[in-house]
C-alpha cells in the first residue's frame, strides 16, 4: 500500500487479493442472477418480473371482467415501482404471457398486436393494452389475506409480494425457460388437466412412484400442438431425473387431388419454431437441391397454419417424403427439460416430477393455513365489536345519555360498560338508523355465525387431514374451471419404422455395369455386360475392377489405406467414353490404390493389411456418408490394404508374398466396426498377397490360366490355427499369388 493514499474520513483501506476482490463480487452477480432474474420459484413457477407485472396490473384493477388499459401505463407502473431495469425488457417479459403459441394458459389477455408465430415483434407499448386473464386472477386468488410474504421495493417506498398463492401449479403448466450464471433452466408447458388429476393422487400418496404419475400426466403439452414421438421409458427418465427431451414432431396430413396427385399439408409445427424461419430454411434446402423428395413449398397459412409440400413424385409415400423431412429439418425438434428451480429456501436445485408438485401442494398448504389464521384475526375483531354493539343494545338510553351529556363519551363509555378502546370507537361511530330494535337480531344472528365459522377454522388447523381434503377441493374446481374447453393439443405418437432410403425411389432402378480402371477411371455401362468383355480404356491405362450392379445401389471402393468410399449407382457417369476420376467423386489420395468394388448389400466383408492382420466388417457399416469416406482397417507404417472378400462361406484362405497357403476357420476372426484386426498369417519375408472365403464343403477354388478354375476338395495339408506361416500351394496355382 501506498503511504500517500488518502483515506476517507471514518474509513479504512483493507489490502485485498484482486482474485478473491474479483471472484467476491462475481458471486454475488451470479447468486443474483440466479434469485432474481433467471430460475422461477417451484411455488408459483415465476420469475421476479412475471411476479411484478401481474401483482401490478392487479394494482390497476385489470382484472378479467374490466378494461383494458395501455401497456405502455403497466410497464411504467412496474418499472418505476419494482423492477429497476429497461422498458423493454419488461415489455417483451409481458408480451410473452400473452401470446397464445408461446404460453400454454395466457396469464396476460392482449388487445393489439403482440406479435406472431412467424416470428414478428409486438407493436410498441404505446399501441397495445392489456389486462390480466382469469388463470392469473388464479395465481393471486388471496393475495391480500396474509397468504404469502412481501418484503420492501427496491426504493422502500412500498412492499410487492416474494411470491405468489399460486391457485395452480403454474410452473409445470405453463413452463419456463432461464439462462443463468452456471446453471439454465428448460421446463416445457403440461395440461392442467393432468397436473391436477396428478396432484390429487399425490395427496392421498404423497410418495407415489413416477411410473404412476405418468398414467397422469402423459407428457409436454405444447401450445402449438404436434405429435410427441419420445418412447415411454425415456418420458419415465427425463421425469425421474428432472433432465431429459422429448421428441416433437410436425402433424400433417395429405390432400387427394385429381388424377391421383397428392400433396402433403402441415396443420401443426414443433414448439418454439418460426414458422416464416422454418419456410425460409426449407426454400434455401430446396434450391440447393438437398431437399430431393420435394418439387415446391407453399405457405398458405391464414389463422391456422397450413403449409403445403408438393412431393417430386407420385411413386413416393407421404410418410417417407415426412420421415426424410424430419431427418433434415425443423419439422422434427428436441425439446429439453431441466427441471432446475428455487426451492422453498432460495436454492436452486433439480427436482424431479413428484417433488416439482409436493412443492406446490405444501405452498397451497402454507397458503391455506396463513388464509385461515388471517381470517380468524379477522372474525375476531369483528365478534368483539359485535360484543360492544350487543351491550350498547341492551343500554341503549344510557348510552344514548353519556354521548349527549358527557365531555368525553368514549372514556366514560369504556368505564361505565367495561368496552375497550375499538369497541368504544365503534358504538361512536355507529348510525342512528343502527339503533332500530331489528338491528339486534342480526348482530346476534352475524356473531352467530362468525363464531360457527370461527369453530370451523380452528377446526380445519388442527386437523391436517381437513387440510389436505380442502386443498384437494379447491384442486378440483381449478379443474372444473379448465375441463369443459381445455384438451390435450400435443399428440402422443410413435415415429414409423422406414429403414430405405426415400432418394432410392426417386431413382429409376436400371441394371449397370461399373467399369473402374487400374488408374482408377470409372463409369457406368446401360445393362450387365460380359464381365470378360474387352472394355476400352485410355491410352497408358488397363483393366482394374468390373461388376454388375443397378442404379439403386451403394458400392462401396476398398483403397489401400484401410478406407472405404461410398458411391451412388445413378451418379455414377455414363456414355462411351472413358467415365471420370474416381477422386471426383470421392477424397481419395493420389498416392492410394484401389483394392476392390463391392456392390454393398446386407452381407459382410473380410479385409486384410499386407501385415497379415485382417478383421470381418459389416457392409452397411462400412457406408460413408461423407466424401472422406470411413477408416476401417487401421494400418502402422508402411502397411497397406491389400485384399477383399465377401463372406461366402465358413473357411478363410490365405496367401502370401512367399506363396505359402494356410486354411483357418472364418468363425477365428472377428467382426469389427474399425481395427487393426488380428494376425491371419505370419511370414518370414514378404508379405500378405490375398485371401478368400469359401465353404468348406466346396473346396478351395482359384482362378488357373486360359480362363480355368480350379478347385481343391482336401485341405487337409494346409488346414492350421490362424496365425501359422503356411505351407507351399498345390501346383498350378497362380503367380504371383492371387485367388481371383
Amino acid at each position: 500500500m501506498h503511504d500517500d493514499v488518502e483515506i476517507p474520513a471514518g474509513g479504512r483501506i483493507e489490502p485485498t487479493a484482486f482474485s478473491d476482490a474479483l471472484s467476491e463480487r462475481y458471486l454475488a452477480y451470479a447468486l443474483s442472477t440466479i434469485t432474481s432474474r433467471s430460475l422461477p420459484d417451484v411455488r408459483d413457477g415465476l420469475k421476479p418480473v412475471h411476479r411484478r407485472l401481474l401483482f401490478a396490473m392487479r394494482q390497476l384493477k385489470l382484472d378479467p371482467g374490466q378494461g383494458f388499459k395501455k401497456s405502455a401505463r403497466v410497464v411504467g407502473d412496474v418499472m418505476g415501482k419494482f423492477h429497476p431495469h429497461g422498458d423493454a425488457a419488461i415489455y417483451d417479459a409481458m408480451v410473452r404471457l400473452a401470446q397464445e403459441f408461446a404460453m400454454r394458459y395466457c396469464l396476460v389477455e392482449g388487445q393489439g398486436n403482440f406479435g406472431n408465430i412467424d416470428g414478428d415483434n409486438a407493436a410498441a407499448m404505446r399501441y397495445t393494452e392489456a389486462r390480466m386473464t382469469e388463470v392469473a386472477r388464479l395465481l393471486l386468488d388471496g393475495i391480500d389475506e396474509d397468504a404469502v410474504d412481501f418484503r420492501p421495493t427496491y426504493d422502500g417506498e412500498s412492499e410487492e409480494p416474494t411470491l405468489l398463492p399460486a391457485g395452480i401449479p403454474n410452473l409445470l403448466a405453463n413452463g419456463a425457460q432461464g439462462i443463468a450464471v452456471g446453471m439454465a433452466t428448460s421446463i416445457p408447458p403440461h395440461n392442467i388437466i393432468e397436473l391436477a388429476d396428478a396432484s390429487l393422487h399425490l395427496i392421498k400418496h404423497p410418495n407415489a412412484s413416477i411410473e404412476t404419475l405418468l398414467n397422469y400426466v402423459k407428457g409436454p403439452d405444447f401450445p402449438t400442438g404436434g405429435l410427441l414421438i419420445e418412447p415411454a421409458d425415456s418420458i419415465k427418465d427425463a421425469y425421474s431425473t428432472g433432465r431429459g427431451g422429448f421428441r416433437v414432431r410436425a402433424k400433417w396430413e395429405v390432400e387427394t387431388e385429381k388424377g391421383g396427385a397428392w400433396q402433403i399439408v402441415v396443420t401443426e409445427i414443433p414448439y418454439q419454431v418460426q414458422k416464416s424461419r422454418l419456410i425460409e430454411r426449407l426454400a434455401e434446402m430446396l434450391q440447393a437441391k438437398r431437399l430431393p423428395v420435394l418439387a415446391d413449398i407453399r405457405d398458405e397459412s391464414a389463422e391456422d397454419i397450413r403449409i403445403v409440400l408438393e412431393p417430386k413424385s407420385r411413386r413416393l409415400e407421404a410418410e417417407v417424403v415426412m420421415e426424410s423431412l424430419f431427418k433434415l429439418t425443423d419439422f422434427e425438434v428436441r425439446v429439453p427439460l431441466n427441471l432446475n428451480v428455487l426451492d422453498a429456501d432460495g436454492r436452486p436445485v433439480v427436482m424431479n416430477l413428484r417433488e416439482a408438485l409436493n412443492a406446490w401442494l405444501a405452498h397451497r398448504r402454507v397458503v391455506l393455513q396463513r388464509r385461515s389464521h388471517h381470517r380468524l384475526g379477522k372474525i375476531a375483531s369483528r365478534l368483539e365489536v359485535l360484543d360492544g354493539y350487543l351491550i350498547v343494545f341492551l343500554n341503549i338510553d344510557e348510552v344514548i345519555a353519556i354521548i349527549r351529556e358527557a365531555d368525553h363519551p368514549r372514556d366514560e363509555l369504556m368505564r361505565r360498560f367495561g368496552l375497550n378502546e375499538n369497541q368504544a370507537n365503534a358504538v361512536l361511530d355507529m348510525r342512528l338508523r343502527s339503533l332500530r330494535r331489528l338491528e339486534e337480531m342480526a348482530l346476534r344472528t352475524e356473531r352467530d355465525k362468525l363464531a360457527a365459522e370461527q369453530d370451523d377454522l380452528n377446526a380445519l388447523l388442527g386437523d391436517e387431514a381437513r387440510q389436505w381434503s380442502f386443498i384437494a377441493s379447491q384442486i378440483k374446481d381449478m379443474k372444473d374451471t379448465f375441463i369443459k374447453a381445455d384438451h390435450r393439443k400435443t399428440i402422443l405418437a410413435e415415429a414409423p419404422k422406414i429403414d430405405f432410403d426415400p432418394t432410392e425411389i426417386l431413382v429409376e432402378r436400371e441394371a449397370i455395369t461399373v467399369i473402374c480402371s487400374a488408374n482408377g477411371w470409372i463409369r457406368a455401362m446401360r445393362g450387365h455386360q460380359d464381365l470378360d468383355s474387352d472394355f476400352k480404356y485410355k491410352e497408358g491405362d488397363s483393366a482394374g475392377h468390373v461388376l454388375h450392379a443397378e442404379t439403386t445401389d451403394k458400392i462401396l471402393l476398398f483403397a489401400d489405406n484401410g478406407r472405404f468410399y461410398t458411391l451412388s449407382g445413378d451418379k455414377l457417369p455414363r456414355g462411351r467414353g472413358f467415365g471420370e476420376p474416381v477422386s471426383l467423386m470421392v477424397d481419395l489420395p493420389a498416392d492410394s490404390d484401389i483394392v476392390k468394388l463391392v456392390r454393398a448389400g446386407d452381407g459382410k466383408m473380410l479385409v486384410a493389411a499386407s501385415t497379415g492382420h485382417g478383421l470381418v466388417v459389416d457392409m452397411q457399416g462400412a457406408l460413408a456418408q461423407t466424401r472422406n469416406g470411413k477408416q476401417v482397417l487401421n494400418l502402422a507404417g508402411s502397411a497397406r490394404a491389400v485384399a477383399c472378400a465377401i463372406v461366402a462361406g465358413d473357411m478363410v484362405a490365405s496367401v502370401g508374398v512367399n506363396r505359402k497357403l494356410i486354411v483357418f476357420d472364418l468363425e477365428d476372426v472377428p467382426e469389427m466396426g474399425r481395427g487393426k484386426g488380428v494376425i491371419l498369417q505370419r511370414f518370414k519375408d514378404g508379405g500378405l498377397a490375398d485371401v478368400t472365403v469359401f465353404d468348406k464343403a466346396k473346396g478351395l477354388s482359384w482362378q488357373a490360366g486360359g480362363g480355368r478354375v480350379r478347385t481343391e476338395p482336401d485341405l487337409s495339408t494346409w488346414l492350421a490355427r490362424r496365425g501359422g506361416s503356411g505351407k507351399l500351394p498345390p501346383n498350378g496355382f497362380p503367380r504371383p499369388a492371387k485367388f481371383t
